[in-house]
Parts: structure tokens; C-alpha cells; sequence
């Protein structure tokens, strides 16, 4: 059972990303408890469920818990444990503290008893500031704008994801330093978000999709091959067998719009289909998880997540089987909204490894 309570029909009247993330509160056990209405995507290899549910659902949790002059400004999550698509999770806010311009909430999710994910937050009073402020952003960079119809496919080749992407070349591609390059794209929430969401709803679904290829901005800055179908392998960059079969079965146009693949991939793809083995030309990724995950909501109340959004990743350092990963957030305006910052497990497979 992969919810506690039976899940309502969807409500048209919200996007899919509001019903994806929809909260069911538990009152009779404890009105600081709350549990995901309906199931949760787990990415074809992934080892669990994708890790912006977790994080908007968290987010969403703690927003019931202040009052409505307050919004977050910065959220610290761990991810602890791999979640459960097939078990409920159960997310217990803390009310650690509500002062008259901060309040500090913390929230564990749960699954089986054990905390598989945990995250503290800060809210600020609005207007809080004071009347003088000292005030500065970064510029958005000078990049094409996202182009109707030419979304990219999500996984399964489909239009069905709770948002829309559009990837823009990385920059700096052919630079042998990985630290010099950047993958951009524009994002935004499949969908209208409905009025009665609220600004939270924008939030929650931010959040969601700021998690979306994050980690994974390492492999892509060194052209490694990140989807092995070969090993029978349960970690984030292995790939499944129906998956690969479709990826075969379409061309190199088709390729380019699907929100994983890069040209490395689809040069790699194109030898699997001239019986080639494209692993012997760089080292392939063993593992590669999310450890932790920071947003600084910089303008929380000013974007539309149901709006295209530009975001901007590149990676400072990896070393140690670790990789950071910093993402700037910018409204099409060039409104600056989110900083954020994920820290990564990334293993390459080691010699002696079983490619079966």
C-alpha cells in the first residue's frame, strides 16, 4: 500500500504538480503529522523515490504550521535513507521555534519507523526588513528563451511529468576543466497552479524541481556514461532494460529532447547500436545518490513556478567519492529566487566490478 489512506480522485481544478504533492493531515493522532495523499514517483533506477517529493512535501508540511505572514527564506534536508515508493510516509513537523520575525520548523519523514529523510527550515515575517534596505542580486546570463512545443520527453517518452523542461547546451562543453562548464535549462510547472494553492503551492512545486538532475550535473561535465543497461545494478545511474529499448528505438532528434540524455549519451547509444561497448572509453559511474540538499528562497512570494524558470548549475569540486553542485534560480525576468546547493555521493565503477 503505497498511501495510508485511500487517495481521492484527482482535482481538476489544481495543476498536476498540486495533486502530485497533496498532504493529508492525521488530526486524531497528532495535528503536527501528515502523510502523502498519493503515491510517489520512484525514477526507473533510481534507489528510491525522487528526492523533490520529499523535500516539497516537507516544505508543504511545515507551511501548515505558520501563521500566514511568514514565509520560508532557507531549508537544510539530509537524505537518510531510500524511500519506499510501496510504503506511506509519515512526515512529523517540530515546532522548534516562532519568534516575532523568525520561526524554525524541522520535519522528519518516516517510513517503517525509521527517519528516511529530515530537513530544518526558516521562515521570516514578511516585511521584517525594516523600511531601508540593503539590497544586490546576480544577472541572469544572456541565454535563448524556452521555445513552444520543443519541451523535452520526459522518461518514458511521454508528455505526463508534473513539469516541463528545456535544456539549453552546457556552456563551456568542450572545456577539459569540468569546475569552468554549466548546464542550463528553463523549467516550469505543467499546468496553472490553482489560486487556492497560494503562494505555498509555488513553493512546494519550486522545490520539487529544483531537485531535478541536480547530483547528476557532475557526470554531465565529464561526459560520463551515467545509464547502464548492462549491470543488473539498483543505484541512481543504472537504467532499465524497457527503458533502453526505447532509447534504441528512437533517433538522434528524438534523443536530444529527452531530459536525461546528453550528446555524450547519444553518441554512446548510437555505438550500443553498432554492437560497440562504449563503457571502455571513460569510467562509469557505480553509484551516484543525493546526500544533502539546501534552497535559499531569495523572493519566495514574487515567481509563478507555473511560469518558465531559469536555472544554471555547475560543480566547484569533486573528490573522496563526493561531488557539490551549486544552482543559481532565476524567473524569465531575470529575477533572481533560489540558490541552491547539493552535495553528492558519486562512485565510479571499480575494476573488478561485475558488468552483469
Amino acid at each position: 500500500m503505497s498511501t495510508l489512506i485511500r487517495p481521492p480522485p484527482l482535482d481538476p481544478s489544481k495543476a498536476p504538480i498540486e495533486n502530485l504533492l497533496e498532504l493529508t493531515q492525521l488530526p486524531d493522532i497528532d495535528p503536527d503529522l501528515f502523510t502523502n495523499t498519493r503515491p510517489l514517483w520512484h525514477p526507473p533506477g533510481a534507489r528510491g523515490i525522487y528526492g523533490g517529493a520529499a523535500i516539497a512535501q516537507c516544505v508543504s508540511a511545515a507551511q501548515r504550521t505558520i501563521p500566514p505572514d511568514f514565509t520560508i527564506h532557507s531549508m537544510h534536508c539530509y537524505f537518510v535513507l531510500a524511500g519506499n515508493s510501496e510504503i506511506p510516509i509519515i512526515y512529523h513537523v517540530e515546532r522548534v521555534r516562532s519568534g516575532k520575525s523568525f520561526a524554525t520548523r524541522t520535519v522528519q519523514a518516516r517510513q517503517r519507523g525509521k527517519v528516511i529523510f529530515t530537513t530544518t527550515m526558516s521562515f521570516v515575517r514578511q516585511n521584517s526588513g525594516g523600511e531601508k534596505l540593503l539590497e544586490h542580486s546576480t544577472d541572469m546570463p544572456n541565454i535563448p528563451g524556452p521555445v513552444e512545443g520543443m519541451d523535452d520527453l520526459d522518461h518514458d517518452g511521454s508528455h505526463t511529468g508534473p513539469f516541463q523542461s528545456q535544456r539549453i547546451e552546457i556552456l563551456n562543453n568542450d572545456s577539459p576543466h569540468p569546475h569552468t562548464k554549466k548546464t542550463r535549462q528553463w523549467i516550469k510547472a505543467r499546468g496553472q497552479i490553482s489560486p487556492a494553492g497560494g503562494h505555498e503551492a509555488h513553493i512546494s512545486a519550486m522545490a520539487y524541481m529544483s531537485d531535478s538532475y541536480f547530483v547528476g550535473t557532475i557526470a554531465r561535465v565529464h561526459k560520463l556514461w551515467r545509464y547502464s543497461a548492462v549491470r543488473k545494478s539498483n543505484t541512481k545511474s543504472s537504467i532499465d532494460e524497457e527503458l533502453l529499448k526505447k532509447l534504441l528505438a528512437m533517433d538522434d532528434e528524438s534523443l536530444k529532447r529527452v531530459k536525461f540524455m546528453d550528446q555524450a549519451d547519444i553518441d554512446r547509444l548510437r555505438k550500443y547500436k553498432n554492437g560497440e561497448d562504449p563503457r571502455d572509453e571513460k569510467p562509469e559511474i557505480g553509484m551516484m545518490v543525493s546526500l544533502d540538499h539546501s534552497i535559499y528562497f531569495h523572493n519566495p512570494r514574487s515567481f509563478k513556478a507555473d511560469e518558465w524558470m531559469f536555472t544554471e548549475m555547475e560543480t566547484p569540486w569533486t573528490g573522496d567519492g563526493r561531488g557539490l553542485v551549486f544552482q543559481k534560480i532565476f524567473t524569465r525576468d531575470g529575477t533572481l529566487i533560489a540558490t541552491c546547493v547539493q552535495e553528492g555521493l558519486v562512485r565510479l565503477r571499480q575494476p573488478g566490478d561485475s558488468k552483469l
